[in-house]
């Protein structure tokens, strides 16, 4: 029998005192993890090693990323240029955020998905008609000096490790975007220019343990709507991607971050790049946090495939040219689904 109904907003106020997921949490039995049945990912994610991108070994990175793009639409990265004083910093301070007390994590709370900074639960707890065992922080990040002043002010170190944290991040993304562009056989800064001034947004995804993880998830299966989307994780196991017609799971490696393409450079790659299918389970014994930098056009850009993928290579163009502003409104119309939301971006077949 299906637990009652909460009171408590967030997850991590009721998971420790339920012994069964309450029924508003509990997939159909067709929508269900199947645990059992996700594969182990031993060699199946790529690790690029990033040193010396900018030296001697910068074919031989850019070729890796070139297969890691085109066969998995996902990939790691080690010697990323993120210091890990700079990696644990983040991690510790973002636990630290959700083992507040509850009164100081709901000064943030909202269910409005417009706001720029808010604390909420699931995916959108407006459009979820079955939610997601997940709390979580959202915040915009560039400039970043627009946003700062409303980050939480606790822990008190928060804005500061934060504005640390992605601003070195943002410089790995840019150092990424020139190597995807020249993978592709693009100008270096291309895809740069393609995003706009850019947008950067991080979530905190808090994970309590859960009581019954078989019959929910922290994430059901979707796509992110970035051009690229750069993960860390602490080690507490839990992202799954779809790979070969198989869930298989990521194990995390420390001082790696897990790099995945997104919905927009699937539509800038005219679709050499495949936006890769994820999601999020949970497990009985331990909380897991995972921090996602998003990168994004900015609204005001307008998203096509590159011509230079179109033109004098028989490859027709797969998507019309669009507002991002447009893409973004859809993306947060619905709640988290399988389906892209770019089905509706497809270039008319003549």
């Amino acid at each position: 029998m299906a637990a009652p109904l909460t009171s408590k907003p967030l997850v991590s106020d009721f998971a420790s005192s339920v012994s069964h997921v309450p029924s508003t949490y509990v997939r159909p039995i067709s929508d269900r993890p199947k645990l059992s049945q996700v594969e182990t990912s031993d060699d199946t994610i790529p690790l690029i090693d990033l040193q010396g991108l900018h030296g001697p070994n910068r074919v031989e990175i850019i070729r890796q990323i070139y297969h890691a793009c085109s066969t998995y639409g996902f990939f790691q990265i080690k010697n990323h240029g993120v210091s890990e004083t700079t990696v644990n910093k983040m991690l510790t301070v973002a636990r630290e955020f959700f083992h507040q007390p509850e009164s100081e994590r709901m000064k943030h709370y909202s269910t409005d998905s417009t706001k720029t900074t808010r604390v909420s639960t699931s995916f959108n707890v407006s459009a979820d008609k079955i939610l997601n065992w997940r709390d979580y922080l959202r915040l915009h990040c560039f400039p970043i000096q627009d946003f700062i002043n409303e980050w939480p002010e606790n822990p008190v170190s928060f804005k500061e490790i934060t504005a640390e944290y992605a601003t070195s991040v943002r410089a790995l993304v840019l150092r990424l975007l020139e190597a995807i562009s020249e993978s592709l056989g693009l100008e270096r800064d291309h895809i740069s220019n393609r995003l706009g001034t850019h947008a950067q947004h991080m979530a905190f995804n808090y994970y309590p343990p859960c009581p019954e993880p078989e019959l929910t998830y922290g994430l059901p299966g979707h796509k992110d709507p970035t051009a690229i989307t750069v993960l860390l994780q602490d080690q507490v196991s839990g992202l799954q991607v779809f790979k070969d017609d198989k869930w298989v799971s990521v194990y995390p490696i420390p001082n790696t971050f897990f790099v995945n393409i997104g919905d927009q450079m699937q539509v800038i790659s005219n679709e050499k790049y495949k936006s890769v299918l994820h999601r999020a389970v949970v497990n009985t014994e331990k909380e897991r946090l995972s921090i996602p930098t998003f990168y994004f056009p900015s609204t005001d850009a307008v998203i096509g495939p590159a011509q230079e993928l179109i033109n004098g290579q028989g490859s027709p163009a797969v998507y019309k040219s669009f507002p991002f502003v447009e893409y973004w409104d859809k993306f947060w119309d619905r709640s988290l689904a399988t389906a892209s939301c770019l089905d509706a971006f497809k270039a008319s077949i003549t």
